[in-house]
C-alpha cells in the first residue's frame, strides 16, 4: 500500500477512536479525578495525532493535510464543547491554551517541507534532523527543574536513609514521574505508578538502577521521556509512545521501547532497544546496540518493525560505518536470566553488586 494511503487509514482510525473517547466523557465518574484523567488522555492523544500529521508531511499531498488539519480542529472543538457540558462553570474553566495551537498543515505557509524552520513546525513540537541541537537544548530546559507531585516530594523521600536495598516509590499521588539527583539507589516502580506516566524525566543519577517497565506496560506508556546526566547506571525505561531524548549519559546500560530515540553527547552506553524508526546519535562515542530482551517485550512488539540496528550518526558524514557505534555480539549481550533473576533484586545484594553482574562498569 502507498505510504499516503496507509497514513490516511491510520489517521481515520485514530480520529474515530478519539471521537468515541470524547463521547464517553459524560459517563466517566468525576470522583477521584477519573474524568480529568480521561480528559488529559484525550488532550495528549490529539497532540500526538498533530505530531503524526507533521511527521507525514513529506509523503502526504497538501489536500490530505488540509483534511487532517480540519479533522483535528473538529476534535478540539468537540472536546471543548463536551468539557463545557460535563464540568460545572463555578469549579472549572477550560482554557484553550491547554491544547496546542491549531495549525493548518494544508496551507503553503505552514508546510514544514517548504519552511523547515518555521513557527508552524515549532507550534506542533515537530523538529527536523537539522534542529537536533536546538532540540537538545530545549530538552535540558524542560527537565532541569522537576516539579513536586500533589505536595509530595518523591525525590526527597528517596534520598532519606533506609535499611531497604530496593526502593519502591508508589507515585500514586503523582501525575508524572520525575527522578532526579539520586545516587546508589535501586528503584523499582510498582504498578501503583501506572497513572503517573503523563511525562517522564530521569536526571542527574549516579550508580543507580531504575526500573520503570511495570507501570508503562500495565498503564499508559510515556508520551515522551528525557534522560540527562546519568552515569554508571542501569535504566529500564519501559515503554514510550513518542520520542526519547538521551543526553549526557555515560558508562551505563539503557533498556527502552520507543517510537524515536535521539542520543546526544553520550559515551560508553549499551542500549537494548525496540524502536520503530532509525535511532539517531550525535557527538557520541562507544555506543553499542542490541535488541530488546525478551522479558521486556509485549506481544504487540512482534507486529512492529524493530530498527534497533539502523543507527544514523549525524556527526559521521563519510561513507561507511561510523566508528562511534556498533552492535553487541551474542557473547556480549546480558543473559536473559540476569534480566529476570538478578536485575529485579536479590536478597542482600547491593546496588554495586547488581551493576557489576550486568557489566557496569564496562570491561
Amino acid at each position: 500500500m502507498d505510504p499516503s494511503q496507509k497514513f490516511y487509514r491510520f489517521f481515520q482510525d485514530h480520529v474515530a477512536e478519539l471521537q468515541d473517547l470524547i463521547d464517553q466523557l459524560q459517563s466517566v465518574a468525576s470522583v477521584a479525578g477519573e474524568r480529568q484523567e480521561a480528559i488529559d488522555h484525550v488532550l495528549a492523544s490529539i497532540s500526538k495525532l498533530q505530531h503524526e500529521v507533521a511527521d507525514a508531511a513529506d509523503f502526504t499531498p497538501a489536500y490530505d493535510r488540509k483534511q487532517y488539519s480540519d479533522a483535528i480542529k473538529g476534535l478540539q472543538e468537540k472536546l471543548n464543547e463536551t468539557i463545557a457540558k460535563v464540568t460545572p462553570k463555578s469549579r472549572f474553566q477550560f482554557r484553550r491554551s491547554s491544547i496546542q495551537r491549531h495549525v493548518d498543515m494544508g496551507a503553503p505557509e505552514n508546510d514544514p517541507r517548504l519552511h523547515p524552520g518555521s513557527l508552524s513546525r515549532n507550534a506542533l513540537n515537530h523538529r527536523d534532523d537539522e534542529q537536533l541541537q536546538q532540540d537538545t537544548t530545549e530538552s535540558r530546559d524542560q527537565v532541569s527543574e522537576l516539579p513536586r507531585n500533589n505536595g509530595r516530594d518523591y525525590n526527597a523521600e528517596l534520598a532519606k536513609p533506609s535499611t531497604h536495598f530496593i526502593r519502591q516509590p508508589s507515585f500514586s499521588a503523582a501525575s508524572s514521574i520525575g527522578i532526579s539527583k539520586q545516587a546508589d539507589l535501586h528503584i523499582i516502580l510498582p504498578s501503583s505508578a501506572a497513572r503517573a506516566t503523563a511525562s517522564g524525566s530521569l536526571t542527574e543519577l549516579n550508580r543507580c538502577i531504575v526500573d520503570m517497565s511495570v507501570p508503562t506496560a500495565e498503564g499508559r506508556p510515556f508520551p515522551g521521556l528525557a534522560l540527562r546526566d546519568v552515569s554508571h547506571s542501569l535504566i529500564i525505561a519501559g515503554r514510550v509512545d513518542g520520542p526519547v531524548h538521551i543526553t549526557g549519559v555515560t558508562d551505563s546500560i539503557l533498556v527502552v521501547t520507543a517510537r524515536q530515540v535521539r542520543i546526544h553527547e553520550c559515551k560508553n552506553v549499551d542500549i537494548y532497544l525496540h524502536c520503530t524508526s532509525h535511532p539517531i546519535i550525535e557527538d557520541c562515542t562507544g555506543m553499542r546496540f542490541a535488541p530488546l530482551p525478551q522479558c521486556y517485550a509485549l506481544e504487540e512488539d512482534a507486529e512492529r518493525e524493530n530498527q534497533w540496528d539502523q543507527v544514523d550518526d549525524f556527526k559521521w558524514l563519510k561513507a561507511g560505518q561510523s566508528p562511534n557505534w556498533t552492535t553487541l555480539s551474542a557473547a556480549e549481550v546480558v543473559d536473559e536470566t540476569i534480566w529476570t533473576k538478578v536485575v529485579p533484586g536479590q536478597p542482600g545484594s547491593s546496588v554495586g553488586e547488581t551493576l557489576k553482574k550486568v557489566g557496569i562498569p564496562r570491561h
